[in-house]
């Protein structure tokens, strides 16, 4: 989440308008991410819909055809009790609207706060809502490509090049060519469901150990579910030295299969699915750090966190797992 386009209070107020949710009272821009504008928004309120939103304008990475599946998913997993927000559709029945000729979404707030050093218990929690997902998911009747697959996260590396890589750490032009020996990899024959394939814990709310919302779905995709797996598994389970937490990892996938057992295809490719699972944020942290504008009011993320991940799966190989 990030603030790129500034509207004004009375562009606003006009929009909130167009929806069932009673007048603007506040909206106040959010300075985190590096894809959407977003403000947290509170109005008056009308009928059973609340009186807090988030309101997001697609600035990057979005194709207005995918708006969709992202928000119909929303919708579909909330109707199946998952702990997701829902879309907010205006008057006319639509989930988003074109704003200075960009797509604006209504979504609803959901209690709760990001953990910051997350427990054991919260993993675990994680890891059962993820594979409850998961399951309802099945049966969704849209389906999307992953966007950001290992050979997107190659092709991006590739266009960064080795030398501007060099720029942000001497280590980074490396990681091309494990990038390219990720994106051989083939998961095609992988259980597959609907994915949110960027469960960073800032993108989880939490009560204590209870998880009360699973936000930002913009990356989300028909894919692997092991893939997802691997995905929280990398952005969860180390602490801020980029040192792996045992305790984490198992419970996250304890979590998981207490709801969804894995296949033993999953359980032996785990490990290089979660490499390539880091080169992807190496890949997408590399991009915009060297294409975000000086100006806008987001901070840029570090790419070498995942270089340093990427390196502790390629040590533990294939016996993470039974660990």
């Amino acid at each position: 989440m990030a603030v790129y386009t500034h509207l004004g209070a009375e562009d606003l107020a006009r929009l909130i308008g167009e929806y069932d949710v009673g007048g603007l009272v506040m909206a106040k821009g959010i300075a985190e991410g590096v894809s959407n504008s977003n403000w947290l928004v509170e109005t008056t309120g009308a009928g059973h819909s609340g009186t807090r939103f988030i309101l997001t304008l697609y600035e990057r990475r979005i194709d207005y055809a995918d708006l969709p599946y992202f928000l119909d998913l929303l919708d579909h997993l909330a109707g199946k009790g998952c702990p997701v927000p829902r879309t907010m559709h205006d008057r006319s029945g639509a989930s988003y609207r074109m704003v200075e000729g960009k797509a604006a979404a209504l979504i609803e707030f959901l209690p709760g706060v990001s953990p910051t050093r997350p427990t054991a218990a919260q993993a675990r929690s994680v890891g059962a809502v993820l594979a409850r997902l998961h399951l309802a998911a099945r049966d969704f009747p849209l389906a999307r490509a992953n966007g950001m697959d290992f050979a997107a996260s190659a092709a991006i590396l590739d266009a960064c090049t080795a030398a501007r890589l060099a720029t942000i750490h001497p280590d980074l032009p490396a990681m091309l060519d494990p990038a390219h020996q990720a994106a051989a990899l083939d998961l095609s024959g992988l259980p597959a469901s609907q994915t949110h394939t960027d469960l960073f814990p800032d993108n989880v709310l939490m009560l204590g150990e209870q998880v009360t919302g699973l936000i930002d779905f913009y990356f989300a995709c028909t894919g692997p579910m092991v893939l997802d797996l691997a995905v929280t598994h990398a952005a969860w389970c180390f602490d801020r030295d980029n040192r792996y937490l045992p305790a984490l990892g198992a419970a996250l996938v304890e979590g998981y299969e207490s709801v969804r057992p894995l296949e033993s295809a999953e359980r032996e490719l785990f490990a290089d699915v979660a490499k390539g699972a880091c080169l992807r944020f190496v890949a997408s942290r590399a991009e915009d750090w060297l294409d975000t504008p000086d100006d806008a009011l987001v901070t840029r993320k570090d790419p070498m966190q995942f270089v340093e991940r990427w390196r502790f799966y390629e040590k533990a190989g294939a016996r993470l797992l039974d660990e």
